[in-house]
């Protein structure tokens, strides 16, 4: 794969991540290439890496389809995503440094910020560092990909949690709750901390159920209608 098709790659996935392109979206190999200045190919290419990841599908007849997910393996990714983090904040604890405990100091900053200021967008963004910081920490590069993988896939979902009326105060408590016991290397109490802000449950779960709908109403209205059927021939 080129160049240019990662770069492609990331751009078709932030789209994603944002709800530009919602799931269930149609993904025109013609238009996307008109679109972003390039030729079919790397674009063919870009949605295959995509395919590869699980945010595209590509469908016989259809092509590729920004991929839908059900709301139970929807909940299932979460619970994994729980117990990655976990694992990651357990090894944390024990193996952060000085600078990587600034680092994930700073990343919570940057939430602060966002927060106050009722950005949801910039606090996507922030919140992806905070995270990151803790994948860094642990000082376990294969869980750490692991990590990042199904935190990729898990965007858009993400992304709609915060925005939630409140949900971005109530995720900065979550994580200052995580980073302190980091900071007193508690591990037990970084492992509930983290598992609790990542877990989708109860209320979390039917807020998530609500912009799911929301997500397929948008995917609905971009879909373009079927091509008119010629006239037949009189006999």
């Amino acid at each position: 794969m080129s160049r240019l098709s990662e770069t492609l790659r990331e751009a078709i996935e932030e789209e994603v991540a944002t709800g530009k392109l919602a799931p269930g979206t149609h993904l025109d190999e013609i238009e996307l290439a008109r679109r972003f200045g390039v030729s079919r190919t790397p674009i063919r290419e870009a949605l295959s890496l995509l395919a590869g990841e699980g945010m595209v599908d590509i469908r016989p007849r259809r092509g590729a389809v920004v991929a839908q997910i059900t709301p139970q393996r929807l909940v299932e990714m979460f619970e994994v995503m729980a117990e990655l983090e976990a694992m990651c904040a357990r090894l944390a604890a024990r193996r952060m440094g000085p600078a990587e405990l600034d680092a994930l100091e700073q990343a919570h900053e940057g939430c602060r910020s966002t927060a106050q200021k009722l950005d949801s967008d910039g606090y996507f963004y922030a919140n992806e560092h905070f995270h990151h910081a803790i994948y860094v920490a642990s000082h376990n590069s294969f869980l750490s990909d692991q990590a990042h993988a199904l935190q990729r896939r898990l965007r858009p979902y993400r992304r709609l949690q915060l925005r939630v009326r409140n949900r971005l105060a109530k995720s900065f408590e979550e994580h200052q709750a995580v980073l302190d016991a980091l900071r007193d290397g508690d591990a037990d109490r970084a492992v509930a901390a983290i598992r609790s802000h990542v877990m989708v449950q109860g209320e979390r779960f039917n807020d998530l159920l609500a912009g799911l709908s929301q997500l397929e109403a948008q995917a609905q209205r971009a879909e373009p209608a079927p091509p008119a059927l010629a006239d037949a021939p009189s006999a």
